[in-house]
């Protein structure tokens, strides 16, 4: 099918102004009257506050108030309160706010502050918490439990509460060895097919213990905000991932109708899954705003973020995987002990998960326990759960693919999932796939039958290693409102509420309303980023998910647009609405194209006719947060507006990245000579986007392979990295300059313009090729990540030990 639209490159209409240095973030707003907060965070990683006093601070010239949780009631553990007082579970947590009119004398006043802490005992290593007589990191236990409470006031968590699960010295012991623990208790577990059938069909079976180490963000924009209230209305200028599925949570927070609430949130420096919905710092903004009844400014420090800002939840496993001889995967049995840090959400299951798709066993079991650690807050951060389990499978596979003699690109390609493929304990189907196609075509590109004969290439210190990786991640939603108008100048008004992550998908999706409309791009406007801007109910701008998600709900507005064009052409001209045909801004007569109306004509008519074109009327089903746009609208033109249905299956958006490196055995660093990916992500529609969404996740891969990780000490609780330059993240030096991409552009069934996302799983094949080609070159499994070159040199040296006898995480 030949687009006008989909499939070209476009100038997204924010790009002038991040190149010209005028887009204004959270920070950058200011209001007359405003003050500048402050936060005392926590200097413990485990305790309470028995006592404060803030008078001092309170007397001090030029402090405005004080907001504490005496103002903001504590939720229970494990919810993440705004304010913590009875339960500190990490350090740097917010205690209290100061506001003053300068943010020095904010700061100064903190100083004023006296506090009495209880200390109680911490834990920064899951295995440390879960050995019988361990310290617990909450009062209450230390592992996760699920149940159908609501999210207590002031925070956006629920249904959790802590639970404890303890193991015998014994069996931690074994585990940290890399033995299966026996006689332990699980947090989850499922299992499909005959375990120990498909292993006893299995010629080769491999066993090997693995930890990956938890990374901050790592978002540019800290989490800072600035709030006020006008006439019982807060106006909130944040920075979020999402936009308008974020007024109700936020709302709640803050304990208004959403009505009462504007949200404005034009770009957002990074968020990477740490800003999906609100976060507890928001909470304080806009409470200690109506507390004092002036605008609000709370800027997050670089320190203060990793604290705060959240971070990707660690594991330590085993993994069991068998090859039958022709290749394909038997069995696989998985368990994983997942750090959830302070409140969070560990990711083991979706882990597991991954494997059970990747590589598509006969027969799978997955256990695990979920922990809570006195660290960083954990979230979801790019392909949670899969891509730090991609950097653990690949090289495992490809230890079995070797043992097995076997060509490692052949057996992922006989493994790999078609569209007959299958996810999980349910068996889920998934809306389409040809992940066999992108392997093959990858191996092509990156030239795999020369490049595999160059693995363990000897050139004096430096030795050549080739790998493999494939990421994967569930990339798409349904079921949210699309909103578009056509004014009665005439031009296409494009209404969105997905947020501007800096990915531009928010742009590139809404085209598919002017492709439906026919309407040239240069008589379009997006019209965003501020929900007074009458913005529809759309989908968290997370996990891949817009381009599926949010072109549907531009297909579904566009077509009721043109249906109500043809209506009100046969209203006006004649005949039946069938009769109608759309082009070149006109709806016009198909027998007779002279005979017709534009446009602005038929906006104009529409705002005449009222009723449900031009938005009097509107469906039922429609999103409370929809139903305010469309009736804010209302009289403004021609208003084209939608619920989308529910899709089936789930949209798997794949990628795999063959890598070649030269690593240097005298100080273990490696130069990535060339990567090559491909992604089956459905019709890329919008080239430059989907180029740039392999670029940055393929660096992403890198750091999380070879360079970002939480460290802490483990006798103060103390983290030792939080700054880039101490957390670091690659830069151009640690990348290649060149690296090549591409898609097997096969569409989706289920999406309009056959689009899903990719930002996702472009990290994690990245991750696992850098993972696979270290291994190559080495001849040795690691099976901790990030591999760092003080792991490579000492294991050069015979000094380490690194994938037996020690499981230890959050360390270096």
């Amino acid at each position: 099918m030949t687009y006008k639209h989909i499939g070209k490159n476009f100038t997204p209409p924010d790009i002038e102004a991040k190149v010209t240095g005028t887009a204004r973030y959270a920070e950058d707003f200011k209001k007359e009257g405003m003050v500048f907060a402050r936060l005392l965070t926590s200097p413990l990683p485990a305790g309470r506050v028995v006592s404060i006093d803030y008078s001092e601070a309170l007397a001090m010239e030029g402090v405005v108030g004080i907001l504490t949780t005496e103002d903001l009631p504590q939720a229970a553990p494990p919810a993440n309160p705004p304010l913590a007082s009875d339960v500190i579970a990490y350090l740097g947590q917010p205690i209290l706010a100061i506001a003053a009119v300068t943010e020095e004398i904010a700061e100064n006043a903190i100083e004023k502050v006296r506090i009495e802490f209880e200390r109680r005992p911490f834990v920064v290593d899951p295995l440390d918490t879960l050995v019988e007589g361990g310290p617990n990191p909450y009062p209450n236990g230390n592992t996760l439990i699920r149940n159908a409470a609501a999210a207590a006031a002031g925070t956006t968590q629920s249904g959790t509460d802590v639970g404890e699960i303890k193991w015998s010295r014994d069996a931690v012991a074994a585990f940290r060895a890399g033995r299966e623990p026996s006689n332990v208790t699980w947090g989850d577990q499922w299992e499909f097919g005959d375990l120990d059938a498909a292993f006893a069909e299995c010629s080769v079976i491999v066993e090997e213990p693995f930890v990956t180490i938890g990374q901050p963000h790592h978002a540019l924009e800290p989490r800072s905000g600035m709030a006020y209230w006008e006439n019982g209305r807060c106006y909130f200028h944040g920075s979020l991932q999402s936009h308008t599925i974020a007024v109700a949570p936020l709302a709640g927070m803050l304990g208004i109708d959403p009505a009462n609430l504007v949200f404005i949130n034009e770009y957002t420096g990074g968020g990477f899954g740490g800003k999906i919905f609100p976060y507890p710092i928001m909470a304080v903004t806009g409470h200690l705003a109506r507390k004092i009844n002036r605008p609000v400014q709370l800027r997050i420090t670089r320190e203060e973020e990793f604290y705060i800002g959240h971070a990707r939840a660690g594991m330590q496993g085993l993994m069991k995987l068998g090859l039958k001889p022709d290749g394909k995967v038997g069995a696989v049995d998985v368990i994983v002990i997942g750090d959830a840090g302070a409140g969070g959400g560990a990711s083991g299951s979706g882990a597991a998960r991954f494997v059970s798709l990747m590589v598509q066993p006969e027969a799978m079991r997955f256990r695990g326990v979920s922990l809570y650690t006195n660290t960083s807050p954990r979230a979801a951060q790019r392909g949670p759960g899969e891509n730090e389990m991609a950097t653990v499978l690949d090289p495992i596979l490809d230890k079995a693919i070797r043992q097995a003699g076997l060509d490692r690109a052949q057996v992922r390609i006989m493994n790999a999932p078609d569209s007959n493929g299958l996810i999980g304990p349910q068996r889920g189907t998934l809306t389409g796939a040809w992940m066999p196609q992108a392997i093959a075509q990858a191996a092509e590109m990156f030239g795999w039958e020369e490049k595999r004969q160059l693995s363990g290439r000897r050139n004096g210190n430096k030795v050549t290693g080739i790998g493999i990786g494939m990421g994967y991640h569930s990339a798409g939603a349904s079921g949210y409102d699309g909103l578009c108008r056509i004014g009665t100048d005439g031009k296409l008004y494009l209404h969105t509420g997905v947020g501007n992550l800096g990915t531009y998908s928010y742009a590139a999706v809404v085209r598919t309303a002017a492709e439906v409309l026919k309407v040239d791009w240069e008589n379009c406007e997006i019209v965003r980023g501020n929900t007074d801007l009458h913005l529809p109910y759309s989908t968290f701008q997370a996990g891949s998910n817009t381009m599926f998600t949010e072109v549907r709900t531009n297909y579904v507005a566009a077509q009721d647009a043109l249906r109500k064009l043809k209506a009100i052409a046969a209203s006006e001209l004649g005949g039946e609405p069938d009769d109608y045909d759309i082009d070149g801004a006109r709806v016009f007569l198909t027998s007779n194209p002279d005979q017709g109306l534009t446009y602005a004509e038929a906006a104009q008519r529409a705002v005449s006719m009222g009723g449900e074109y031009s938005g009097q009327q509107y469906p039922d089903d429609l999103n409370p947060v929809t139903k305010r746009a469309v009736e804010g609208l209302a009289g403004t033109g021609l208003i084209g507006v939608a619920k989308d249905s529910r899709h089936s299956g789930t949209v798997p958006a794949f990628t795999v990245g063959f890598m070649e490196i030269e690593l240097d055995t005298m100080t273990g660093k490696y130069d990535i000579l060339d990567y090559t990916a491909v992604a089956d992500c459905g019709t890329i529609i919008h080239p430059m986007g989907f180029r740039q969404s392999m670029n940055g996740g393929g660096v992403w891969g890198v750091g999380l392979a070879g360079y970002e990780r939480l460290v802490y000490d483990t006798q103060n609780g103390l983290p030792a990295n939080i700054g880039l330059y101490q957390a670091k993240i690659p830069t151009f030096l640690d990348i290649p300059h060149v690296t090549h991409s591409d898609a097997t552009n096969m569409a989706d069934p289920q999406s309009p313009m056959g689009s899903r996302g990719v930002g996702e799983p472009a990290q994690g094949s990245a991750c696992a090729a850098l993972a696979s080609a270290i291994s190559d070159a080495l001849g040795h499994q690691f099976n901790r990540y990030p591999v760092t070159p003080d792991m490579i040199v000492n294991h050069v040296a015979g000094l380490d030990s690194f994938n037996t006898g020690d499981l230890k995480s959050n360390t270096f």
